[in-house]
């Protein structure tokens, strides 16, 4: 996409990326976070911007990183929470719920305040 198609449809575009941004951007983001052995991956759910991968954040969702993952072991863990964020994130947008304002993205109603995940979990041996 051309910066200015992208400017043109400012705030109206919104792109699903396979890492936790703003860590990962761009390709091969499994294979790139299991080599720095971080133990927590996930998705974004982001407004297009033109730069790539760096546009404001609507909605984030996270796995845990297990011993043995490959690319692919990790990639198939992910697209199931990307299946999930994403219709979430569609309707956040489609409603007004998820607005963009100042260049960051602004929730009205409920945010999950409690959910955590934790890896390894606290009183796990090894």
């Amino acid at each position: 996409m051309t910066a200015s198609f992208v400017t043109r449809w400012a705030g109206r575009m919104i792109n699903i990326h396979p890492s936790l941004l703003p860590l990962y951007p761009g390709l091969h983001t499994h294979a790139r976070a299991l080599a720095d052995g971080v133990r927590i991956a996930g998705c974004t759910v982001h407004f297009v911007v033109p730069e790539m991968d760096a546009g404001p954040i609507i909605a984030q969702g996270a796995v845990p990183v297990v011993d043995g993952d490959t690319p692919d072991t990790l990639a198939g863990r992910i697209l199931g929470v990307e299946h999930q964020i994403y219709p979430h994130a569609l309707a956040l947008v489609a409603s007004g719920a998820a607005r963009l304002e100042g260049g960051r993205v602004i929730i009205t109603g409920p945010i999950n305040q409690a959910g955590r995940l934790i890896s390894p979990e606290p009183g796990s041996s090894r």
